[in-house]
């Protein structure tokens, strides 16, 4: 059986795993690291409670090196406020011994405190996609440096309405990034975006 020691993960990383009382990655984890961390694109096909979280969140925290550039380098994109602060606290447990900023941003909050935090500069941003297109028009995110983009949850995105928000995002994004995208069904929908928008994804279900 596989262990997170068999992934030649950084210390910082598996000694914050370690704490959190990991030993093995789930399937939907094993099956996913190689993938990312060779920068292909992915679709996964996973229920909530697998650990898709930390599916994309370990080979992208492997892979991301400290700078103190202001834009991100990571989108994760959730449907809802309360998964926007679920990924960040996965995050922060995963980070606990690296130096990599995180933010996380949603509707329903203030934005113009959020702006004075996107201004202030993150490595990772995770959020709903209403909100960051608020933030992009109003010019103080910049999204062209993003080279990692994670929607998680894309089938329930989809159902809440903010297909128009994510092909917008989309579009003002740069064309050389890594797409990651987990979804508990696949739907016409979620298809015609992969179509549109992903290269060669590999499906790991």
């Amino acid at each position: 059986m596989i262990t997170f020691e068999n992934l030649n993960l950084s210390k910082q990383l598996l000694n914050a795993i370690s704490e959190l009382g990991f030993d093995n990655p789930t399937p939907i984890q094993e099956e996913s690291f190689s993938v990312i961390l060779s920068g292909k694109d992915l679709v996964g096909i996973a229920q909530t409670g697998t650990g898709k979280t930390f599916a994309y969140l370990i080979p992208l925290l492997q892979q991301l090196k400290f700078s103190d550039q202001i834009n991100p380098r990571i989108l994760i994109l959730v449907p809802t406020r309360e998964l926007v602060i679920q990924v960040v606290d996965e995050i922060e447990k995963l980070t606990k011994f690296l130096n990599i900023r995180t933010l996380g941003v949603y509707g329903g909050a203030n934005i113009n405190v959020q702006k004075q935090k996107v201004a202030k500069g993150t490595d990772i941003l995770v959020a709903t996609p209403g909100r960051l297109y608020d933030l992009a028009l109003s010019g103080v995110l910049q999204l062209k440096k993003i080279n990692k983009l994670v929607i998680d949850e894309v089938d329930v995105m989809l159902d809440l309405g903010f297909r128009f928000q994510l092909i917008n995002i989309l579009e003002l994004l740069s064309e050389k990034r890594q797409n990651i995208m987990f979804s508990a069904t696949m739907t016409t929908d979620v298809d015609k975006l992969i179509q549109d928008y992903f290269i060669a994804p590999k499906k790991v279900t």
